[in-house]
């Protein structure tokens, strides 16, 4: 099966965010076409949250699950840990305070 690359879902994930006028900023640039998407949601009250996309085995399907949350410098310190193992990881901050990060919405699994 095709699969988009990640450039692709980057752009579009950035198009649908703009479009809602939520605040969203590529703060790392991974591989284009197959490097692993990062999303940190900062609700600007010093908390933030960050996602990581998964992959459930049984169904084929993929899902959003929290990494980690908290204190926005401690989710900052887990996100440069997760860089420092993979350069080809893309991170994207979204700055919402009502903490919309639109990552349920269809097609952005």
């Amino acid at each position: 099966m095709a699969r988009l690359t990640t450039r692709f879902w980057v752009d579009a994930y950035l198009a649908r965010l703009n479009f809602a006028m939520i605040p969203a900023y590529v703060i790392a640039h991974g591989d284009d076409t197959a490097g692993a998407v990062l999303v940190k949601l900062a609700t600007l009250d010093g908390q933030a949250r960050a996602f990581t996309r998964g992959f459930d085995l049984s169904t084929g399907d993929r899902h959003w699950t929290e990494l980690t949350a908290g204190p926005e410098p401690e989710v900052d310190a887990s996100i440069a840990k997760q860089r420092s193992f993979d350069p080809d990881l893309w991170v994207i901050e979204v700055e919402d305070r009502q903490g919309r990060h639109l990552l349920d919405e269809e097609g952005l699994a």
